[in-house]
């Protein structure tokens, strides 16, 4: 079973159905015994980077999570589920992430540069580029071919301290970290479940990692 973690901020429903139709067998929950008897494990999220950490203290959940990462459960981060694995973000300062990877989350910002026009959050479809830095044994994105198109909502990006996690990048102003991975951990700032066949594919080699 795949808990997908439900603290009120992320398009649960989508994410579920994407799961499914890759044949999973998900679980939509908050409750810690179910994350720990999970076999994966899936963070979604939409929303402020403070918010979410509240809300995983006030469910008790928050040491739970960052437990079962670091025991070497396979965990996969989506947007702000992704944005949380790092320690902090200038969005919400006072609030620490699970800080299972050094970084800061920061935000997009093209005040005064010629990038000015560009609008923000950025959304909408973009291309992924495949760094071919990450040293894993279970590559979820062999599937899926370079520069192919994701789909993408956000203002706020990390900053990666070691860039060998680093597992896309895409251009948006910036070249930004679109996705990382290490060991049992990936994390995808765009959003598979709503990235159609490619999307699909991802999931599905997550699904069946072992």
């Amino acid at each position: 079973m795949i808990a997908i973690i439900d603290y009120g901020m992320g398009n649960l429903k989508s994410v579920q159905k994407a799961f499914e139709a890759v044949g999973a067998d998900v679980l939509v929950t908050n409750n810690e015994q179910h994350i720990n008897n999970a076999k994966k494990i899936v963070l979604p999220g939409v929303g402020a980077f403070g918010d979410a950490v509240l809300n995983l203290k006030k469910l008790r959940i928050l040491e739970c999570i960052k437990n079962n990462i670091k025991s070497g459960k396979f965990f996969l981060g989506l947007c702000l589920g992704m944005q949380l694995l790092f320690e902090k973000s200038k969005e919400s300062p006072k609030e620490k992430g699970l800080g299972i990877f050094d970084g800061e989350v920061i935000g997009f910002n093209f005040k005064g540069n010629n990038n000015s026009s560009l609008k923000i959050p950025h959304i909408g479809w973009n291309q992924i580029k495949k760094t071919y830095q990450c040293d894993i044994k279970n590559d979820i994105l062999s599937d899926v071919n370079d520069d192919s198109f994701v789909y993408f909502v956000h203002s706020f990006y990390v900053a990666l301290e070691d860039t060998k996690i680093a597992y896309t990048t895409t251009q948006y102003g910036v070249s930004f970290t679109s996705s990382i991975a290490k060991e049992n951990v990936f994390g995808f700032q765009f959003h598979p479940e709503k990235s159609q066949g490619v999307g699909l594919k991802i999931i599905k080699k997550f699904v069946t990692i072992k």
